[in-house]
């Protein structure tokens, strides 16, 4: 998850119109490859307001996602855990088994 995740805000970065005079990154890493000033910040998200915002949107736009993945795949009440590993999202794959959309290469110890 740490690979995909930094690669993906090495992608949003990239992506931004206007490039950043510095970059703060929540957490304990800095993105690899990108030639601007990084501060990796553990906590970042308390610390700074930017990345708190940033961190709410970010959970607002996974709840939205997750709420329209329960529309494709019902029987998996995606809309009530939102894919957190809760007892009864474990119990739904136990029940159905795994989705396109789970990882089935974690480790499934339930």
């Amino acid at each position: 998850i740490r690979k995909a995740t930094l690669l993906a805000m090495r992608v949003a970065v990239e992506s931004l119109s206007v490039r950043p005079d510095k970059i703060i990154v929540d957490g304990v890493d800095t993105i690899p490859g990108l030639d601007v000033p990084q501060v990796p910040v553990i906590h970042g998200d308390i610390i700074y307001a930017a990345v708190s915002a940033a961190s709410i949107v970010a959970k607002v736009l996974r709840d939205r996602i997750m709420n329209n993945i329960s529309v494709i795949f019902p029987l998996y009440s995606f809309e009530k855990h939102k894919g957190y590993p809760t007892n009864l999202h474990k119990n739904l794959i136990r029940i159905y088994g795994p989705t396109p959309i789970h990882r089935v290469n974690f480790k499934m110890d339930f």
